[in-house]
């Protein structure tokens, strides 16, 4: 009998000991971005895959070309970022734009937005989708948009950065805090 306790207690205790797949660290892939096998289309028209990124930092907004309040202030702060960065990050870093409004911001008008904002070679990319991969993105980088009328959103302004291997390691409201921004890549 005591032979019988001394063996249940000891599978309890090593049942206790074992970790679960809850209390587990997920591996850096399955927290990537990269994970998401969404099309997408460059400024150039170029199809395009966001682990195409994969290797370098990566600063992402989500706006649109039409917008005339927070998506300049965004763009303006994407720009302030870039500048800020130490030499040594500048070429380790992609700056990305992404289109809420695929409807209205189509690979050609892309590229005239990004030579108008003097954006049209690298780090700069601009990349628009279909409405269910955008939302999906959306959704991962915590980006709330609505159409509130057939030419403007109500929209989030987040900025994300991620690390070479697409896993987010620092967000913030756009518009206000680009340094945080510049902070968080140059520590890279």
């Amino acid at each position: 009998m005591r032979l019988l306790i001394l063996l249940l207690s000891t599978l309890v205790l090593f049942a206790c000991n074992k970790t679960s797949p809850e209390n587990e660290t997920p591996d850096i892939e399955s927290q990537s971005v990269y994970i998401l096998d969404s099309e997408w289309q460059n400024q150039n028209g170029q199809s395009a895959k966001l682990e195409q990124f994969k290797g370098k930092t990566t600063v992402v907004a989500m706006v649109f070309t039409s917008c005339t309040t927070a998506c300049p202030l965004l763009i303006a702060d994407m720009k302030r970022i870039y500048n800020g960065l130490d030499s040594k990050h500048k070429s380790s870093t992609s700056m990305v734009l992404i289109s809420i409004d695929p409807e209205t911001d189509t690979p050609e008008v892309l590229k005239e937005f990004a030579i108008k904002q003097n954006m049209d070679q690298d780090p700069w990319h601009f990349l628009t989708s279909d409405q269910e991969s955008i939302r999906t993105l959306a959704n991962i980088l915590a980006v709330k948009y609505k159409k509130i009328s057939p030419i403007e959103f109500s929209h989030s302004n987040i900025i994300s950065v991620f690390d070479k291997n697409g896993v987010m390691v620092s967000q913030v409201e756009g518009t206000v805090q680009h340094d945080q921004v510049i902070s968080a890549v140059n520590a890279l």
